[in-house]
């Protein structure tokens, strides 16, 4: 499988082309990018015969089966569309858009298509495993959910990516408006809100509040939003910029358990269940569970499995994305007018 992606910045350097190049049998053969050293740098370590300033030359490519959308995210639907009607394969970073009405027209354009299609964020196989356990009644009737994704801001992830290119100054689009049009809501609560919405599924309403609360910026920094499940759970996300020390946690509550990941004393997640149903202090019991078993690998290797098997991925694929993206549109719609705000899409098709 030839891939080859567009966009030669921060994320391909650290993400893409580290996963594209340990998996057997696929070849990155073309990138595509507005800066020559990058471009040049990128060639250079991961071995990439051809490079070029212009995306549409990957795309008039008949050598290339799969294209990645690795620009910042303003850009994704509209290259996205472009994949598609060149016939090749996607894997789209997250998040998906910022405009509803994009998101709309990626789900169309996927739905017509024969390619196989990933949209970020890929999940690892803990969140897999929370669903199963759901499903098969492990912790009762889920009565509420919570999960945080949050981080130091872009300023810190991008000081590695500066080292990396050799690069000066500390301009970043990520907190311009007019570059960015949203802010830590999009960049991390969509791993938060994606995580969520692939353990419980579709999310019926939403109220949020956000805050910038540290950053040189006019968008939100801080994000929680409450989110009412189609089946009665209420969930409870939080993200932001401001946590330097870094956060990933989720946790599903049940009428006969918990669900906690990271888990208990080391171990990848916890399944909690209580010893008395009539005994306040009673001690919970405590279980590790063993996810591997549901591990997709990386999220290329997903990717391209997806492309041998002739599918979309179970959970990171368009619909899930264009959900995703339409709650985190009304929760900063409810932040503004302080009101409750419906969902209308589904999480799958």
């Amino acid at each position: 499988m030839n891939v080859g992606i567009i966009g030669a910045g921060g994320i391909a350097y650290k993400l893409h082309l580290p996963q594209l190049v340990q998996i057997p049998g696929v070849k990155v053969t073309h990138i595509a990018g507005q800066q020559p050293e990058r471009l040049k740098m990128l060639c250079e370590k991961f071995d990439i015969p051809h490079s070029s300033p212009n995306y549409e030359d990957l795309l008039a490519d008949d050598s290339i089966d799969g294209l990645i959308v690795a620009t910042p995210h303003p850009h994704h639907v509209p290259l996205g569309l472009k994949v598609l009607e060149a016939g090749k394969h996607l894997l789209m970073q997250k998040p998906l858009c910022g405009d509803m009405s994009e998101a709309n027209q990626f789900v169309e354009a996927v739905e017509k298509t024969q390619k196989t299609v990933m949209a970020l964020p890929h999940f690892g196989a803990e969140t897999y495993q929370a669903r199963e356990l759901i499903e098969q009644g492990a912790i009762g009737k889920v009565s509420g959910a919570g999960c945080r994704v949050s981080h130091g801001g872009p300023e810190v992830y991008y000081a590695e990516i500066r080292d990396a290119f050799g690069e000066t100054g500390d301009e970043l689009w990520f907190f311009k408006a007019s570059d960015a049009s949203v802010g830590a809501l999009f960049d991390m609560g969509v791993y938060a809100i994606a995580n969520l919405v692939a353990t419980l599924g579709t999310v019926k309403s939403v109220m949020g509040l956000v805050a910038t609360m540290d950053k040189p910026t006019t968008l939100e920094d801080t994000a929680t939003l409450i989110l009412q499940f189609e089946g009665g759970a209420v969930g409870c996300m939080e993200t932001g910029w401001c946590d330097p020390a870094r956060t990933f946690q989720m946790r599903v509550h049940g009428t006969r358990g918990k669900i906690v990941v990271p888990g208990d004393a080391g171990a990848s997640m916890t399944l909690w269940e209580p010893t008395s149903y009539t005994r306040e202090d009673a001690p919970p019991k405590s279980t590790p569970i063993d996810a591997s078993q549901h591990s997709r690998g990386s999220a290329h290797e997903h990717w391209v499995q997806c492309v041998n098997e002739g599918r979309h991925p179970e959970r990171s694929n368009a619909w899930a994305a264009r959900h995703v993206t339409e709650i985190l549109l009304a929760g900063l719609e409810s932040s503004r007018t302080g009101q409750r705000i419906a969902i209308h899409s589904k999480a799958e098709r």
